[in-house]
């Protein structure tokens, strides 16, 4: 051997014992995912922790595309409801994981007042307002603000502008979304939104979740420590009570199997469409744990939010479930709910985190 290099050899190991392991992976890519019909360009956005799970974000929506966590044997599995092309995001496909906008949930009557102001909104839902109107949060393309790759997480924050009067909402209102995934399997959503003007906001992501990767969600295993709900009327509209959950079909405080009782609700809707009551405060509260049993998989859900809105996808063969936290539905019509009000100087903060493990 050179006998440069034997004097140097100790020191060389030594340095490389020391040295940390080298990262083998990118945290965050960037790449284009198409263009929407009017010729807006798309970006997908994959973010990566070191066990191999993944969320996979596109601009259009703020959507999630996919989310890939491991079952109890170590296998990987998107497990939110999804599809493979811009195309089918952009026309009809009703399942997707995008943020919902600027008010999630309904609007009776598609108006309200502020202020001594009557706004008029885009009726969607028969005579009333569902998440944001026509063309709402989830119908419109995000730009990315940021994307961050530190020693343990990985992050992107997407912004959109909702000008003053779109779909008849006052306010020129600008939202922020970032999605962080971390080392421990946590994925987590915070948003932010700010406006210039007077204006209602209630902001959620409405993720069709499928802890299996398909098959039917009635057979998964469902806890919300919730001790009260919002009834509504035919049209899912509240009708402003707030009544207890124990002794109803709806009451998870103790584990259940979704589809155990899903026949004794009344009036019939399919399944479960109801806004479900965990508590005011900023503090992070558990709003729901859900489970597979063949799986192995666990997802836990703990926000900032007042509510959480438990939909069993009952447009689509109950194939997932929804867990929406959010404020209550038509909140700006009941002044005995939380205020959905957001105004200048004052934002609206909000944070959702989703622990995933195995059993």
């Amino acid at each position: 051997m050179n006998p440069l290099k034997m004097f140097l050899a100790p020191f060389l190991a030594l340095a490389l014992l020391g040295a940390a392991p080298a990262q083998t992976f990118a945290r965050v890519e960037v790449a284009d995912f198409g263009k929407t019909n009017d010729g807006s360009a798309v970006q997908r956005v994959i973010l990566r922790n070191a066990g191999g799970a993944s969320a996979e974000i596109i601009t259009y929506g703020a959507i999630i595309k996919e989310l890939r966590v491991p079952d109890r044997k170590g296998d990987f599995t998107n497990i939110v409801l999804t599809t493979d092309t811009l195309e089918e995001f952009e026309h009809g496909f009703n399942g997707a994981a995008a943020v919902i906008g600027r008010v999630a949930n309904r609007i009776a009557g598609a108006q309200f007042d502020l202020d001594g102001t009557t706004y008029s909104l885009s009726a969607n839902s028969g005579k009333n307002t569902i998440h944001g109107g026509r063309k709402g949060f989830a119908q419109s393309v995000w730009t990315i603000e940021a994307t961050t790759s530190k020693d343990a997480e990985a992050s992107v924050t997407l912004t959109y502008l909702s000008k003053d009067g779109e779909e008849g909402f006052p306010g020129n209102l600008k939202t922020s979304v970032t999605y962080t995934l971390n080392d421990n399997n946590e994925f987590r959503i915070d948003y932010v939104a700010e406006t210039d003007k007077p204006t209602i906001v209630n902001v959620t992501n409405h993720a069709y979740w499928n802890l299996a990767g398909g098959g039917s969600c009635l057979d998964n295993i469902l806890c919300i420590p919730a001790e009260s709900y919002t009834p509504a009327d035919s049209e899912l509209i509240p009708i402003g009570e707030i009544l207890p959950l124990k002794g109803t079909p709806m009451d998870f405080n103790e584990p259940t199997r979704i589809g155990e009782r899903m026949e004794q609700l009344k009036p019939q809707r399919g399944g479960y469409d109801h806004n479900f009551i965990l508590g005011e405060g900023k503090d992070m509260k558990l709003a729901a744990r859900l489970s597979d049993p063949k799986s192995g998989r666990v997802m836990e859900v703990r926000t900032t939010q007042p509510a959480v809105q438990l939909y069993t996808a009952n447009h689509l063969g109950h194939t997932a479930v929804c867990l929406e936290t959010q404020h209550y539905p038509d909140a700006i019509h009941h002044d005995n709910f939380p205020s959905t009000v957001v105004r200048p100087g004052e934002p609206l903060k909000e944070s959702t985190l989703f622990t995933f493990l195995t059993e």
